[in-house]
């Protein structure tokens, strides 16, 4: 499994779904697409004081990977 971790979690502005669904396809070229997985880059508090995003930043981060993983792998 490869676990692609294209929506950030350091700065709150919402990533495009296509624009991650077409980092997928372009992954999906190396990796079979049923081996690939979507993921934030890394935790909501990779530092000691946290990264400047509200929990309503944070939430809409992973509805988003929720709601394209669903597109995308069923």
């Amino acid at each position: 499994m490869v676990v692609l971790g294209l929506v950030t979690s350091k700065r709150g502005a919402i990533e495009s779904k296509d624009a991650l669904k077409r980092r997928i396809d372009e992954a999906a070229k190396f990796v079979p697409l049923d081996q690939l997985c979507l993921s934030p880059q890394c935790g909501f508090s990779s530092t000691v004081e946290g990264n400047a995003l509200t929990v309503d930043q944070q939430a809409a981060k992973l509805r988003l990977i929720v709601e394209t993983a669903r597109e995308v792998w069923g």
